[in-house]
């Protein structure tokens, strides 16, 4: 059994560096690579040292978000050793495959240290990120309205999210009431977090003397990170650039633009998770990733425990 799943997961690594490699290969044929070495060369440091900073305000406002769900069953952590936490699980989490991610790690500390059942620490887990989905599809309607590109009536999407929102919450405060109470104070962090980051894309932009209209890009770019949020490559890189790719040439933007604003975003959020490197080797508040066979073990626990949602 064990070798099976050792040969599992060399195979699911396998796939996704073979995905990301197909990926980035389609990008580079609609890219001039030389056009784009420029774009890096010639960009502001001053706008893109200020999109560092509000990207890791954001990450410190993610934390508060996560804190908001984990408190809801019962987890008193407070704000700095979450926030410590959360750095850490940032910094697993572009770190080389081998062991559990970040959020896994995250699940697996918390129900080692806490003794609470795998699922509800999951579930919070999932409800933060699906917070953080919803707060992108928000912003995604507001700025539909900024481009005529996307010809269907405004009310349409502005409907959508209203009964999608209403059904949501309802489902939410029916069978998952613990952590429907803190829906609205998760919720609005989830903007906060995600408008810091459209922000962050607006800075890059800004850097490259960007005088043209905001929202495609913008627009693009949100749904860039849902298909880098889709676990085919690794750490979402390929996925982001191909789906901006096409977006470019769906609303006439800037394709080598495009690529230099997921690869730069890309580059600012991994700078950002280095900050989570103390904890792993001069930090003794947080014991080590688990090892391959620990982590296998605790893979199969979380989809049991997955397997039993209510």
């Amino acid at each position: 059994m064990a070798d099976k799943e050792k040969l599992w997961n060399a195979l699911k690594i396998f796939l996704k560096v073979g995905v990301t490699a197909i990926l980035i290969y389609f990008v580079s044929q609609k890219i001039d690579g030389k056009t784009l070495k420029e774009l890096f060369l010639n960009s502001n440091p001053l706008y893109i040292l200020l999109a560092l900073i509000l990207y890791f305000i954001s990450a410190v406002i993610a934390s508060w978000r996560s804190l908001d769900f984990l408190k809801s069953i019962g987890l008193n952590l407070n704000f700095g050793f979450n926030l410590r936490l959360y750095l850490l699980g940032m910094f697993y989490n572009v770190s080389l495959p081998g062991g559990v991610g970040g959020d896994g790690y995250k699940v697996y500390l918390l129900r080692k240290k806490f003794q609470l059942p795998t699922k509800r620490i999951i579930l919070a887990m999932f409800f933060d990120r699906l917070s953080g989905l919803w707060a992108i599809g928000l912003i995604a309607v507001a700025l539909i309205l900024f481009i005529p590109k996307i010809d269907i009536p405004a009310t349409w999407p502005l409907i959508a999210l209203i009964i999608g929102t209403t059904i949501y919450y309802f489902v939410m405060r029916k069978f998952f009431k613990d952590y429907s109470k803190v829906f609205f104070s998760a919720h609005i962090k989830a903007i906060a977090l995600q408008s810091l980051q459209v922000l962050v894309v607006i800075l890059m932009l800004l850097s490259q003397n960007f005088d043209g209209k905001f929202s495609p890009y913008l627009f693009s770019f949100l749904l860039s990170t849902l298909a880098a949020n889709l676990p085919v490559s690794l750490g979402g890189i390929g996925a982001r650039e191909y789906a901006m790719t096409h977006a470019s040439t769906y609303f006439g933007m800037d394709q080598n633009l495009a690529v230099f604003l997921t690869v730069t975003f890309f580059i600012i959020s991994t700078v950002a998770a280095l900050s989570g490197v103390w904890f792993v080797y001069r930090s003794k508040e947080f014991e080590s990733r688990p090892k391959q066979k620990e982590a296998n073990e605790f893979e199969k626990d979380s989809d049991d425990a997955l397997l039993n949602l209510p």
